[in-house]
């Protein structure tokens, strides 16, 4: 019998145990992956996240894994500025910075950090099923009691799905290939978050360490085919995209949808919480996702240190989380679609231009502010 037991070793199921280790409290995590290894691309760490790893020790660590990000900047195909955010001010008053890290790397200090030992691999769930306490199948399997459960399984949440039963996926409409690759970035761009945007196409690159660089690339569902050429749907960008692109080897490329959750009305039942994009998966545009599952960590752990009984934390956890990250996914929609323009590009760059960076700052600030 598991007292607490955490389905997914993402980002969110990580830092929950990091915060459960903190707080002295006994947990297993169950992952479905036959290993933690290093898949995937490149991930920026906001303020408020770097916020809580400085609570648990672990900023230094992370800042000198990755590389750290003082402003974000969208420019044109050209590379001409359109709107830029210095966040030099932010980072003074929360002690913190951004930090572009792999997420390999990141996830390899999280869970080390637990104890590798706590992390049970190769168990995808297969089904769960509430009686006296939860009981959980696994694919390979083995069969675990458990008194709580916290599902971090991610958009496509088994947790969600089979005991909560609700939750529709929404397709955004855009195809996003992510990379990383060894290049030499001109020095101006190495603390700067870079995003380009185009006539129903984007391109944004960030430097994650001394030689490593993350990059990503967006376009419309309907111009897309399996044999697209990303060399040619860019090719009107600056030359620095195709440089980026033809250094990249193939196997370091991911293709995805773009997707998110339609807000649902509960995260949680008896004993039973979800984190994360199991709860409210929003689109990458603000780069909050990853983010704000750290953040429902977080805020659990601050709740667990004065109260006792899980489903009234559990219902405390929603109430104080709910606005914020409805409104993440709300704006972070909004963006997805503006970027993707394919006519009036021109006067929406224009527009924007005018918006003062002031305006960026208070927005920043109001997504990195900690909730109490």
């Amino acid at each position: 019998m598991n007292s607490i037991s955490i389905i997914g070793a993402g980002i969110g199921g990580l830092s929950l145990a990091n915060i459960l280790k903190q707080q002295t409290l006994d947990f297993s995590i169950y992952e479905s992956a036959p290993e933690i290894k290093p898949v995937g691309a490149g991930i920026i760490m906001a303020i408020n996240a770097m916020q809580i790893f400085d609570k648990l020790g672990l900023k230094e660590k992370i800042e000198r894994a990755g590389n750290k990000i003082h402003g974000i900047t969208i420019t044109d195909e050209s590379l001409k500025s359109i709107s830029k955010t210095n966040i030099l001010e932010l980072e003074k008053k929360y002690n913190s910075c951004n930090v572009a890290i792999h997420r390999a790397s990141l996830q390899k200090i999280l869970a080390e950090n637990i104890g590798l030992e706590k992390i049970q691999t190769g168990h995808k769930l297969l089904h769960i099923e509430k009686k006296d306490h939860f009981h959980l199948a696994f694919e390979n399997g083995n069969t675990v009691e458990s008194k709580i459960v916290f599902g971090a399984d991610g958009i496509q949440s088994k947790v969600r799905n089979q005991l909560l039963q609700t939750g529709t996926i929404r397709n955004a409409g855009q195809k996003c290939w992510r990379g990383w690759v060894n290049f030499d970035l001109p020095e101006q761009y190495h603390q700067e978050a870079m995003e380009m945007w185009g006539k129903g196409k984007r391109f944004g690159f960030v430097k994650m360490s001394d030689k490593s660089l993350y990059w990503y690339a967006l376009v419309n569902e309907k111009h897309f085919s399996q044999d697209l050429n990303l060399l040619s749907v860019f090719k009107d960008f600056n030359g620095l995209v195709l440089e980026i692109l033809q250094a990249t080897p193939p196997e370091h490329i991911i293709l995805n949808d773009i997707t998110d959750l339609s807000p649902i009305p509960k995260w949680y039942s008896e004993h039973l919480c979800l984190i994360g994009d199991a709860a409210h998966a929003t689109t990458p545009n603000m780069g909050q996702g990853a983010c704000q599952a750290i953040e429902d960590a977080y805020i659990i752990g601050e709740l667990l240190k004065t109260h006792k009984e899980y489903d009234k934390i559990f219902q405390e956890f929603q109430a104080i989380r709910r606005k914020k990250v409805d409104y993440i996914v709300r704006t972070s929609r909004k963006i997805g679609e503006i970027s993707q323009w394919e006519r009036g590009n021109s006067i929406r760059n224009f527009l924007m231009r005018f918006i003062p960076e002031s305006v960026n700052q208070k927005l920043g600030e109001k997504i990195i502010r900690l909730e109490k």
